[in-house]
């Protein structure tokens, strides 16, 4: 568990699942992201590989909420999806975060970044952390910017452009 000074990032629970889903459901949550919306097979899907991630690497996705009133406010975390992406993430700790569109504006995207980098610095010194975002995402690109990520190319993922980023942590 990481804790900031407004939000608690813990691994995922089951009964995150129904915040989960309606976050992934809300249409501003994709824009940037994809053409379409999940369906709640895909939901489940992506949720439950996040626990996959902790067991077999080491780390993964945190539900982020806010340590007041516990509610759920987003996601952030590392993976390593092996996407089909030149050049290749894989075998780095790719990056990502997604916060609730009722909670964003909050500075909880750049809290949160913050406490995750640090815990990857603690436990995985040295290793290369990396994510993809849409060009066109500002607030995402700030946040990269804010955790000392630099550009290092860009390219297309599933048919759209990306810029792809990188530090060591």
């Amino acid at each position: 568990m990481i804790t900031t000074p407004r939000l608690r990032l813990r691994r995922p629970e089951l009964g995150d699942f129904e915040a989960y889903e309606a976050m992934w459901s809300h249409p501003d949550i994709l824009v940037h992201m994809s053409s379409g919306s999940f369906t709640v097979e895909q939901m489940w899907t992506r949720f439950l590989r996040q626990a996959g991630g902790w067991h077999y690497l080491g780390f993964g996705y945190f539900s982020i909420e806010e340590r007041e009133t516990k509610r759920f406010v987003g996601q952030i975390g590392f993976q390593d999806l092996r996407r089909e992406i030149s050049p290749s993430l894989e075998g780095s700790m790719e990056a990502g975060w997604t916060i609730h569109p009722q909670a964003q504006g909050l500075g909880y995207a750049s809290e949160a970044a913050r406490g995750l980098f640090d815990w990857g610095a603690e436990n995985f010194s040295g290793k290369r952390a990396t994510c993809i975002i849409a060009p066109e995402n500002g607030p995402s690109l700030r946040i990269a910017a804010k955790m000392g990520m630099t550009e290092f190319a860009r390219s297309t993922y599933q048919d759209k452009p990306v810029v792809m980023f990188e530090r060591v942590l």
